[in-house]
């Protein structure tokens, strides 16, 4: 019997992505099919290199055609993506997709967060930046190993100069970090500190990126405005630890995204130093700072819990190395960040799914 387009499209109609709620032929996530005999090959598009259920997207794709074409059909999938974005990024129109990481408090892990997520997503394959806002204290220069370093311009045809963003492991980066002496405090009001993160968004050559990470200051203050007022924003991701008084602060930043004038959709909570685990028992978990209060706050809130970053003495020596910790992917505190930027990539799917189609 000779197998059509037809029948594996339909058998393709019954795998639906559990995310977006429709199947896959809808979505139009199949192409290049191809029929030979029994051979059967397509690419299976998702949303994101960083998908979650690619696996069991592909399998669903097997077992579907084995059971309503034919059981001895012989099947390749290649998998690919194609980020999706909001439905208005007029002001940025290469960036697909802009993520804010904020916390309510200072010494949280944040930056720690944010750049081990900019550099899980560029190993998953996705064009990443990361924007170190966070003027007062620039993180991002010690934890990728560039103190020191600064970026070069170019002219545009038209006269303008534009700021070319360092690129290391795979991610483009600049922070105002790599403009001001170490040494020195950054005295700036508000203003000053608005319109010199306006530069590193509008001023910087950033070509084409599916995820723009932007490591917020701690608080709620003119930077956070400036930027959400400023910029098409896919989403923010909170970061906490499991103290009370981290989570009394993180609550009103999380607060803030809701606000009117500012209405940003919150992708989730991540709960760093969520217990400590010494390096010689790795299935020991100490609790030292509480236990939850990242995932009762994001229940709270009826947003989606993203997961546990533990307290280990490697992410601290990565960090001060220069070189994320996420970048050896064996490590337990990868996998966990590799977990969390997956989901955050799944809510950004889906909330742009929302967008497209109000």
């Amino acid at each position: 019997m000779t197998i059509s387009t037809e029948q594996v499209l339909s058998a393709l109609r019954n795998v639906e992505d559990p995310d977006l709620k429709k199947d896959l032929v809808t979505l139009n996530m199949i192409k290049d099919l191809s029929i030979n005999d029994k051979n059967i090959s397509f690419t299976l598009e998702l949303t994101t290199p960083a998908c979650p259920m690619k696996d069991m997207l592909k399998n669903a794709c097997t077992n579907a055609i084995k059971h309503f074409v034919d059981k001895n059909a012989e099947i390749h999938i290649n998998i690919t993506s194609r980020v999706t974005k909001p439905a208005d990024t007029s002001q940025l129109n290469e960036i697909r997709n802009i993520i804010l990481v904020s916390s309510g408090k200072g010494g949280v892990g944040k930056s720690t967060v944010a750049s081990n997520l900019a550099v899980t997503l560029a190993a998953d394959g996705a064009k990443v930046g990361l924007i170190d806002a966070d003027i007062y204290g620039p993180s991002v220069p010690t934890m990728f190993g560039l103190l020191g370093a600064k970026p070069s311009a170019r002219e545009t045809a038209d006269g303008k100069t534009l700021i070319l963003p360092i690129e290391k492991f795979g991610i483009k980066l600049l922070s105002l970090g790599f403009f001001a002496d170490p040494d020195q405090p950054v005295p700036w009001r508000g203003p000053m500190a608005s319109n010199a993160i306006k530069q590193l968004f509008n001023d910087a050559d950033w070509g084409e990126l599916d995820y723009l990470i932007v490591d917020l200051p701690p608080g709620t203050g003119d930077i956070h405005i400036t930027i959400t007022q400023s910029f098409p924003i896919a989403g923010a991701v909170i970061v906490t630890t499991p103290q009370q008084v981290a989570l009394a602060d993180t609550r009103k930043g999380l607060a803030m995204f809701r606000m009117p004038g500012i209405n940003i959709p919150v992708l989730g909570v991540v709960e760093n130093m969520a217990y400590f685990t010494p390096e010689e028992l790795p299935d020991n978990k100490y609790y030292i700072f509480g236990k939850d209060g990242g995932k009762e706050l994001a229940k709270s809130f009826d947003v989606p819990f993203l997961g546990e970053i533990p307290l280990v003495q490697g992410i601290t020596a990565a960090g001060d190395s220069g070189e994320p910790i996420s970048l050896d992917k064996t490590t337990p505190t990868a996998v966990a960040f590799g977990e969390i930027a997956g989901k955050i990539a799944q809510q950004i799917a889906i909330h742009n799914a929302k967008s497209v189609n109000c």
